[in-house]
């Protein structure tokens, strides 16, 4: 037994390295179909839950490496703490893939077709569940693994979303599993569902007619350490306002990262002034930036990771607010027991932040409505868009300095899978990268690589119609993780009737 759950972890963190930045997805099938085999050997409910429990501790614990590097930034704790932390928290998310293989278990009764079937619907509902309890951390569904295999299989995330696509990534390797058990009728079937996406997959989409303004993006390369020293401040807006560059002839959208600027612009006209005196007559700036709240006696009390639009008659046009807050990042949880045990968020400051009410587009003059998503924001497949208001694209200013040298390219291909759900084009801007304009299918129009200092200046890519996930959000991935565990339900019964 032990040797199978020290099995299970292996597998779960060699899983791992079919994430970015590794994209070793072959290794990803192959785990899945050792998690197969060892689910298929479970004699007990017991035996499947703690064999997909050792595997999703295995699996976090490698992927959510970057965790550990955002406690070097926090003076405040050892940075040995970092790694603690990544452990408890593995030990946490771990709980979803034990309830996908007890689940999956339960259905099949050790049956493979039936498993097969069920465990890809179980696996989608753990993900679903993951990214809801407790604020939800949706970091890394096995469906990002299609963009680093660079199958178009990815875009089936226009209809089956994100979730989905880690139904159909555990489905291939179940049908894999059945064609090596020369099952091969249950693996014929397991897979038609997977080639139908493939070929689903291949049908471009056609861009609408709209806007498509000129894009600055400034990528400044100013790492924590130095983002938070008030002695840099200087130095930091200097960089940024180089890489803004001179006005032109063309109008230009420049975008800056999240927390660009360290005034507080909704109370500080001359910082506005300053800054609108970069943009040339027709520019429009998107900046990161805070928003503080004040008492009767004018001390802040909370404050907004917001962003801010701004014209260049030094006027703000809109203000977005972050609502997906980061635990321990922008607020410390259960604060008076915490701090009293010696904790602190990981970000500089003792003053929480506040959330915002949501997806909010910020309309900016003669361009149109620009929907927001703060850093970790966009990571939340059915949540970036406000849907009463289709934006002409997202813009996710974030600041990835903290999240070690994995954390960036995991970031940005599920920043990726947003853009292909939604069918819009997303923008990063980011101080150390990895800054990016990714058309509304996925694709990577220009990039700027972790820790270069630079701007990206392109069009911004067309939007396509709403797409079916647009419409129907996490609805679909549940409606098809339901009927594949339905599936694999009807099968069990009837190999049972056989036997």
């Amino acid at each position: 037994m032990l040797l199978r759950l020290l099995a299970a972890f292996a597998l779960g963190a060699l899983a791992a390295c079919g994430f970015a930045p590794l994209d070793l997805w072959p290794i990803a099938f192959a785990c899945l179909i050792g998690l197969f085999v060892l689910l298929d050997r479970a004699r007990t409910l017991r035996g499947a839950l703690i064999v997909g429990w050792c595997f999703g501790l295995g699996h976090f614990c490698i992927g959510l490496n970057w965790i550990a590097t955002a406690f070097t930034y926090q003076a405040a704790m050892p940075a040995w703490l970092g790694w603690i932390a990544v452990f408890l928290l593995s030990l946490y998310l771990a709980v979803y893939p034990a309830l996908a293989t007890g689940g999956a278990w339960l259905i099949a009764r050790r049956r493979p077709a039936a498993l097969v079937a069920g465990f890809a619907g179980t696996w989608v509902i753990g993900e679903l569940l993951r990214a809801s309890v407790f604020t939800g951390f949706a970091w890394n569904p096995l469906g990002v693994v299609w963009l680093s295999a660079a199958l178009p299989i990815a875009r089936t995330a226009t209809m089956i979303g994100t979730y989905g696509l880690s139904g159909l990534l555990v489905l291939a390797a179940g049908g894999l599993w059945l064609l090596i058990r020369r099952d091969w009728r249950a693996g014929g079937a397991a897979l038609l569902p997977v080639l139908l996406a493939f070929v689903v997959g291949l049908v471009p989409a056609t861009p609408l007619p709209g806007p498509q303004p000129l894009l600055h993006v400034v990528q400044p390369n100013i790492n924590q350490a130095e983002k938070w020293d008030e002695a840099a401040e200087t130095t930091n807006f200097a960089r940024i306002v180089r890489l803004t560059g001179k006005p032109g002839p063309t109008a230009r959208l420049i975008l800056w990262p999240e927390v660009a600027i360290p005034w507080f612009l909704e109370d500080d006209s001359a910082a506005r002034a300053a800054i609108a005196g970069l943009l040339g007559p027709h520019d429009l700036l998107l900046t990161g930036g805070e928003a503080f709240q004040f008492d009767a006696a004018g001390n802040p009390v909370t404050a907004t990771n917001s962003v801010f639009g701004l014209t260049p008659d030094a006027r703000l046009h809109g203000r977005y607010d972050k609502a997906h807050l980061v635990p321990y990042g922008e607020y410390l949880p259960m604060r008076p027991l915490l701090s009293r045990l010696g904790l602190s968020r990981l970000a500089p400051g003792d003053m929480d932040f506040l959330p915002g009410p949501g997806p909010r587009d910020i309309v900016l003059p003669g361009l149109g409505p620009v929907g927001v998503q703060i850093c970790y924001e966009i990571i939340f497949s059915g949540h970036v868009v406000d849907a009463a208001h289709r934006p002409l694209f997202l813009f996710n200013p974030s600041n990835d300095a903290w999240f070690g040298r994995w954390g960036p390219p995991q970031h940005l291909a599920q920043a990726r899978l947003r853009a292909i759900e939604e069918g819009l084009p997303i923008v990063r801007a980011t101080p150390t990268g990895i800054s990016a304009v990714i058309a509304a299918d996925g694709r990577l129009i220009s990039a700027l690589p972790w820790r270069q200092a630079g701007a990206i200046e392109t069009r911004l890519p067309p939007s396509f119609s709403p797409t079916l996930f647009a419409r129907g959000r996490n609805v679909l991935p549940f409606g098809l993780a339901v009927i594949l565990a339905l599936a694999g339900l009807a099968t069990a019964r009837r190999n049972a009737k056989r036997d």
